[in-house]
């Protein structure tokens, strides 16, 4: 079960999330209580470099914005809406994590791995857990995101059976503040449920 915990904003959490053996990290680059600047992500991101995947995570950046975090940030990973690639110059190396959000139609032709997103990221909103396993069922490495709580992530993952979850405001003490000791619980939760399932 791959794990992602999304919004990290402090070195505490940062070093929890890598503890409790997460495979990426993202940092929040569009409107949100979660945002940073990107020499701000930079610095946070430093001790996980090589150890986990650090996600840019951004919601129809300008190739200006882009540009900017690409430079100084340098991610792993962009995750961004998927009709932004479409508009976006991106480096080859560069890996794509696109976002399809619940209620709006899936492109007939979908890539090898797609983040499944409620309608307002970060929002803590319990997201469509049938029309997501419909898309894995097509075949993709789905990433199902969108409300996942250390309580709920075991029967989300028994009834979607993703690739991974992602998770943000759910394993927070407050608003843009991770807990140590939820992030260490929903870890181990994803994937006790990914080996049974």
């Amino acid at each position: 079960m791959w794990v992602k915990i999304c919004g990290l904003t402090t070195t505490a959490a940062v070093d929890a999330a890598v503890a409790a053996g997460v495979d990426a990290i993202g940092f929040v680059f569009a409107p949100s209580v979660r945002r940073l600047d990107p020499a701000r992500a930079t610095a946070l991101a430093a001790p996980a470099r090589g150890r986990v995947r650090c996600v840019a995570v951004m919601q129809h950046p300008t190739q200006a914005e882009l540009a900017a975090v690409l430079a100084e940030f340098r991610p792993d990973v962009l995750q961004t809406d998927s009709e932004d690639f479409a508009t976006l110059d991106l480096p080859a190396t560069l890996e794509r994590l696109p976002v399809l959000r619940a209620g709006r139609v899936a492109p007939a032709r979908l890539p090898r791995r797609v983040l499944y997103e409620g309608g307002r990221s970060g929002a803590g909103e319990v997201t469509d857990w049938a029309q997501a396993a419909q898309l894995r069922a097509r075949g993709i490495e789905l990433v199902l995101a969108g409300g996942l709580t250390p309580g709920n992530v075991d029967e989300a993952v028994r009834t979607v059976r993703p690739f991974g979850v992602d998770v943000s405001s759910g394993v927070e003490s407050a608003p843009g503040i991770k807990s140590a000791e939820m992030i260490a619980r929903f870890v181990a939760a994803a994937r006790v449920a990914g080996r049974e399932n």
